[in-house]
């Protein structure tokens, strides 16, 4: 008790010899608070802090209100569809020399690489968040962060809900399929920087488990693309039962728009693209490759924004300093800051390129204060060098913070060891500081965070985890 108050009277001092010194600072120069900093950079600035505010938001979004899966309205111009605007893609049959070479063959790496998820490879309709090491780019926006499912899909939205396979998923095969049903299903992962693997091993289909087990794997590469790899399909996709969940193959982006109710906020999520591949390609040893084509938000300045020949109807919004044809996952801020009208202007319109002449001149501009006509017409034409002694404002302010800063380390280090020397010398009297006694190395107990919407329809678990064997097991809820 007595070293806090000594602790807290220490740190009054300084605190009461900063004020004192500010207030000799203001006194003495009579100035007012100014900022200084060009428009870019404050505009960078309140950039960052709209981000960090955005993903706050994105946490909270199931508080907030509900959720609805809707598609694109009848106004819109973009269409559901596989327009070849965002990727292209190949299909592979067994046949084929590189579906050997697409295929990631898990057994072979070492122990340490792989990872079996095990709330993934016992439980039935069952998310986890999984980091990726590097930013993956889709749809032209990085992700560094993604939802893994036993139902044969990647989630790649920033906000979770309770229809995650309604968009935004990366779905090599997406059906009703149930890891619990054997200790053989497992479903296993990979990420050494570049490529990152998810493969559902042995899983069967929900109530179908004597029909045969699945083995298929989806890769994402640093450089967009992405790969879906199938190894053991038993039974024809298109004879997969729908009725108790969703059966797709390929990608789907959206974004999400606001509305505000009388008591809460409605979010609707509409799916502006989505790639669908012939699902009778899909047998044993077959593979699908898909190649990202460029997209405006990869222009991170306005002259590729508005030039590039790799993009069309791409426009700056130097609010936001992004680049978008107005329809992508941020297109809720895009009109929320009036982009769709300031993405009319043009580069010179935002950074416009002064005259040589002017520039030169500008240049050789003195950073002086302009002297007064009345100054002027005192001034001779050379000046004397200032001899006046240096100033110490800087110095005679800053000595109180010292002082105290000083005076409360001598007391800190005067009460350790005075703690000390009596611990020693008073071996049959319990220490009265609680901190020093000894404890165990398993006294604290670990972390576990867990998501509290227990009643979707995924259900997401993020727990703490322990390797044993090169293998990460999680361990289980409740």
């Amino acid at each position: 008790m007595g070293f806090c108050t000594v602790l807290l009277i220490c740190l009054s001092q300084a605190e009461l010899g900063r004020v004192w010194a500010q207030e000799y600072k203001d006194s003495y120069r009579g100035t007012p608070l100014r900022t200084d900093g060009d428009t870019a950079s404050f505009q960078r600035t309140r950039r960052d802090w709209e981000d960090q505010l955005r993903h706050r938001e994105v946490r909270n979004a199931q508080a907030d209100g509900g959720v609805d899966i809707s598609p694109l309205s009848d106004n819109m111009t973009r269409t559901v569809e596989d327009s070849q605007k965002y990727y292209s893609w190949e299909s592979f049959g067994p046949e084929d020399e590189k579906t050997e070479r697409l295929w990631i063959d898990l057994k072979n790496l070492h122990k340490s690489q792989v990872r079996i998820h095990g709330i993934l490879s016992n439980t039935h309709r069952q998310a986890a968040r999984v980091a990726l090491s590097f930013d993956f780019p889709f749809y032209g926006h990085s992700i560094r962060q993604i939802i893994v499912a036993t139902g044969g899909f990647i989630f790649m939205g920033e906000i979770t809900h309770r229809m995650l396979t309604a968009t935004q998923y990366v779905a090599p095969l997406m059906a009703n399929f149930d890891p619990s049903f054997s200790k053989n299903s497992t479903v296993r992962y990979m990420d050494n920087g570049t490529l990152f693997v998810v493969q559902w091993d042995k899983v069967r289909l929900k109530d179908r488990e004597n029909e045969g087990a699945f083995t298929f794997q989806a890769a994402l590469l640093s450089n967009g693309s992405i790969i879906f790899n199938y190894r053991e399909v038993p039974v024809p996709v298109e004879k997969i039962n729908s009725t108790e969940h969703p059966v797709k193959v390929g990608l789907s982006e959206a974004f999400m728009a606001a509305s505000q109710l009388s008591d809460s906020t409605q979010r609707t999520i509409y799916e502006y693209h989505r790639v669908e591949i012939d699902t009778t390609k899909i047998i044993s040893g077959s593979a699908f490759e898909f190649t990202p084509l460029p997209t405006c938000p990869q222009h991170t300045t306005c002259e590729l924004c508005l030039t590039s020949n790799l993009t069309t109807g791409c426009g700056w919004c130097n609010t936001l300093q992004r680049c978008s044809d107005g329809v992508d996952r941020h297109r809720q801020e895009w009109l929320d800051y009036n982009c769709p009208e300031e993405s009319k202007g043009k580069c010179e319109d935002y950074n416009p390129i002064l005259p040589d002449a002017t520039m030169s001149s500008f240049n050789n501009l003195s950073l002086e204060p302009t002297p007064s006509l009345a100054d002027l017409g005192e001034q001779p034409v050379t000046r004397d060098i200032d001899s006046s002694p240096p100033d110490h404002t800087g110095i005679t302010e800053n000595t109180p913070i010292i002082a105290g800063v000083v005076a409360a380390l001598v007391l800190l280090v005067t009460l350790t060891l005075l703690a000390v020397y009596y611990i020693n010398t008073h071996p049959t009297v319990a220490p009265p500081f609680y901190l020093m006694q000894r404890r165990t190395n398993n006294y604290w107990p670990s972390m576990k965070f867990r998501n509290q919407s227990c009643h979707s329809t995924y259900a997401e678990v993020e727990l703490g985890v322990h390797e044993k064997e090169g293998f990460i097991e999680a361990e289980h809820c409740c």
